[in-house]
């Protein structure tokens, strides 16, 4: 299935400011019936305006059928996608995007640790609205550079888990305490799960804080949607593609993704981002080891060398035999 056997039109029902450069975005069917069911976590690719597809989590309420929500914060280096939403998209307007994917859903767990940065709560705060639903044990930690730049900080403190939420502000903070990471993950409870969104380098820091404090893999969850960039050193040299199920042999020249000489074949594959942050080409690796260069996968699924995502990452060996 290729992306474009994925695509659904919706209406913008609604568009609010929530911060200083975000929006909130409501859409909703053109029909007016339910929307499709998504999960906590998820997140849909979006056509904007200016021709470009991005990814952005749905932060309303699971339950509610009837609309989704997608915060988007406006990129001062917007290459025209978070431009194309702030500036050409209205009430009104309507836009094609997928059907929702999650690549960052919630686990079972005695207790969640959910931290966003920025605008890196659109997931969480769906996350926070699904564990209190459910009666679950968690806690909610929000940082931000001010109050004004907080997305959805009055919603939260209105919310029935707002005394599950902290506030963290690294500027113009007031009385709000600075946000402690290694404090958070020592303070957890055993088997705890932590969920973190945001800023690459703000992630980092809550993970590393984690495995200091001895959080196995299993327990670390995060999610963005920024490419990532090619190992030191890396190069672009060619390499085979084997097809498992029908043993054909595929060359994939320097400067080619794998992606593309797949579709170039016939291979029908699944696509969006082309860029290796929503996961949608994911295909099992039965033999040979990936050089990864996505954002979608967990640290411990690139050590495991069992998956592969062909519209950006290359091979550290000669071949790689696909589950295709």
């Amino acid at each position: 299935m290729t992306e474009q056997t994925m695509v659904m039109d919706v209406r913008v029902r609604a568009r609010r400011d929530e911060a200083v450069g975000i929006c909130s975005f409501e859409l909703e069917a053109l029909d007016g019936q339910a929307l499709p069911a998504f999960s906590a976590g998820a997140h849909i690719d979006v056509h904007v305006p200016a021709g470009l597809v991005r990814q952005y989590s749905l932060c309303g309420d699971p339950q509610d059928a009837s609309h989704w929500r997608i915060g988007v914060l406006r990129d001062a280096t917007s290459r025209g996608g978070s431009a194309g939403m702030h500036e050409g998209v209205q009430v009104g307007s309507v836009l094609q995007v997928s059907r929702p994917r999650n690549l960052f859903g919630l686990a079972e767990a005695p207790h969640s640790v959910l931290v966003a940065g920025g605008i890196g709560v659109t997931p969480i705060l769906a996350m926070a609205r699904a564990l209190h639903r459910q009666g679950a044990s968690f806690e909610l930690h929000y940082c931000a550079r001010c109050p004004e730049r907080m997305a959805f900080r009055d919603e939260i403190a209105g919310a029935g888990f707002a005394q599950q939420a902290r506030f963290y502000f690294s500027e113009g903070s007031g009385d709000a305490p600075a946000f402690d990471a290694a404090a958070v993950a020592a303070n957890a409870p055993a088997g705890a799960h932590l969920y973190v969104c945001g800023p690459a380098g703000f992630m980092d820091h809550v993970l590393g804080a984690a495995r200091s404090a001895g959080w196995t893999e299993s327990r670390l969850h995060r999610e963005h949607f920024a490419a990532a960039a090619a190992p030191d050193g890396a190069g672009e040299q060619p390499f085979v593609i084997r097809l498992a199920r029908s043993g054909a042999q595929l060359q994939v020249p320097a400067g080619t993704t794998a992606l593309q000489v797949l579709l170039d074949h016939g291979i029908d594959v699944n696509f969006s981002c082309e860029s290796g942050v929503c996961g949608s080409c994911i295909t099992p690796v039965l033999d040979g080891v990936p050089e990864h260069r996505d954002s979608c996968l967990m640290d411990a699924e690139h050590a495991e060398n069992k998956l592969f995502t062909p519209c950006c990452s290359r091979a550290k060996t000669p071949a790689l035999v696909l589950d295709l």
